[in-house]
C-alpha cells in the first residue's frame, strides 16, 4: 500500500539539485536503458512503422509513428482534420471501428513533446489495436510553442473534449490518455469547469503516462523555452498545486484515474507521478498507480502498439458493455478490476470537479529515496546520452 499521509511538503528534492542534475532529471532521453543516442533515435522514430526505412531526420528521440498513422488513415474509417475550434491548429482526427455507432467508447489521446514538439499526424500508433476491439480513437492537435501558450493549450484540450461530447452525446464513455506533456494536459482536465461550456462530458477514465504535474522545476531547465515565464504561470498550469490547494472530491467516484510511469523514467518523473497519485487519493479520487516494468519514457508508448503485450489483454468490453470481448488498451486493468457489474453500461456517470487553476500553494517534497542517476548504471544499462535532443 502506498503511504497516503506523506504528501508534498516544503523542501522538495529538486530544489537541492544542481542545475546540471535538474537538467538531467527532466531530460527523458538521457535515461534510455538499452540504447545509445543513434540507436535510440532509430528505434523510437520507427515505432509503429514497418521495418526497413532509413533513419529519418527527427528532432526528438520520440517516435513519430508516421507510417502507423498512414495505415490507420488508409482504412477510410476516419474523419481527418475535423475542426473543434476556430483556430488553425484546433483540429482532431477520429478513427472508428468497423461497426460504427454513436454508442461507442471514445479514447482521446494527447501527444507529448514538452509542449513544443509532436503532432497528431504522427500519433495514431495505437489506433489499429483499439479500433479492432470496438473503440473509437480521437487524436487531438493543439498549438505547441512558440505559437501556443500553456494556457491556450489547456483551453484547446478542454474545447476538444466538449466537441466530442456534443458530436457524440450517446457515447459509452470518454477516456483521456496523455503521454508526458500530453499527460499534463489531460490531468488539467480534472480541474475543468464544464458548466462554462454548457455540457458535461461523459468522462470515465484518465490514463496519465509518464507526465509532469508540477511545472515549477521545469522553469529551471532548458525545456522551459520561455513557456513558463513566471512562477504564477507555472503554478496556474500545475494540476498538482490545485488538487492540493482545493481538493474537491469528484461527483461520481466511478470516474477513475491510472497514473503510470516507466521503471526507467528518471527519479523526478517517478516522484511527480507518485505524488499526483497520493494527492488524488487523499482528495477522494479512485486513483491507482503503476510502475511499468523494465521500460523507459519512450518504450511505454511502444507497448500501445502491441496486441500481445501482457498489460493490453484487458476486458474493456466486459467492463463497459458486459460482453466478454478483450481490449488491447494498455491501461484498462484499472477499470476491469475496480468496477462491479452494477456500474457497467451507460449509467456509469461522469467526473466533475470544480475549477481551481488560480489557486495554489508552494510546499511539497518527495516521499521516496532518490534512485541512482543513469550514469551510475553498468555499461549498457541506463546510459546517459547528453547530446540527444530532449524528450517529453
Amino acid at each position: 500500500m502506498d503511504d497516503l499521509d506523506g504528501g508534498p511538503k516544503r523542501g522538495a528534492p529538486w530544489k537541492r539539485m544542481s542545475k546540471e542534475e535538474l537538467e538531467n532529471q527532466y531530460s527523458p532521453s538521457r535515461w534510455v536503458v538499452r540504447l545509445g543516442a543513434e540507436e535510440a533515435l532509430r528505434t523510437y522514430s520507427q515505432i509503429g512503422n514497418e521495418a526497413g526505412p532509413e533513419v529519418p531526420q527527427v528532432r526528438l528521440p520520440y517516435f513519430t509513428g508516421e507510417e502507423a498513422t498512414k495505415r490507420a488513415q488508409a482504412t477510410g474509417r476516419n474523419l481527418l482534420d475535423v475542426p473543434y475550434g476556430d483556430g488553425e491548429g484546433e483540429k482532431l482526427d477520429i478513427y472508428f471501428p468497423e461497426a460504427v455507432s454513436e454508442a461507442l467508447p471514445f479514447l482521446m489521446f494527447f501527444h507529448g513533446g514538452y509542449w513544443q514538439s509532436g503532432s497528431k499526424d504522427s500519433s495514431a500508433f495505437m489506433v489499429s489495436p483499439l479500433t479492432a476491439q470496438g473503440v473509437a480513437v480521437v487524436i487531438v492537435a493543439y498549438d505547441i510553442a512558440p505559437k501556443g501558450t500553456l494556457d491556450q493549450m489547456v483551453d484547446q484540450v478542454t474545447q476538444s473534449i466538449v466537441f466530442v461530447q456534443k458530436q457524440y452525446p450517446g457515447n459509452q464513455g470518454i477516456y483521456l490518455c496523455g503521454h508526458s506533456a500530453g499527460a499534463h494536459l489531460a490531468a488539467m482536465m480534472l480541474l475543468a469547469n464544464w458548466t462554462e461550456h454548457g455540457v458535461t462530458p461523459n468522462l470515465k477514465g484518465f490514463f496519465l503516462v509518464s507526465g509532469i504535474y508540477d511545472l515549477e522545476p521545469v522553469m529551471h531547465t532548458s525545456e522551459n523555452a520561455s513557456l513558463l515565464t513566471t512562477l504564477e504561470v507555472a503554478q496556474r498550469n500545475s494540476p498538482q498545486w490545485h488538487l492540493q490547494t482545493a481538493p474537491t472530491q469528484p461527483v461520481d467516484p466511478a470516474c477513475r484515474i491510472l497514473v503510470t510511469v516507466g521503471q526507467h523514467d528518471s527519479p523526478e518523473f517517478h516522484r511527480q507521478s507518485r505524488e499526483l497519485y497520493q494527492t488524488l487519493r487523499r482528495g477522494g479520487w479512485k486513483a491507482s498507480f503503476e510502475e511499468l516494468h523494465d521500460v523507459d519514457h519512450f518504450e511505454i508508448l511502444w507497448n500501445l502498439t502491441q496486441k500481445d503485450y501482457v498489460l493490453t489483454q484487458v476486458p474493456l468490453h466486459e467492463t463497459i458493455t458486459g460482453t466478454s470481448a478483450h481490449s488491447p488498451l494498455l491501461f484498462l486493468p484499472l477499470f476491469a478490476s475496480s468496477w462491479d457489474g452494477s456500474k457497467r453500461g451507460a449509467g456509469l456517470g461522469r467526473c466533475l470537479v470544480s475549477r481551481s487553476r488560480d489557486m495554489w500553494r508552494e510546499d511539497y517534497n518527495s516521499q521516496h529515496a532518490p534512485r541512482r542517476p543513469a550514469s551510475h548504471f553498468p555499461e549498457g544499462r541506463g546510459r546517459r546520452v547528453p547530446d540527444m535532443p530532449r524528450g517529453g
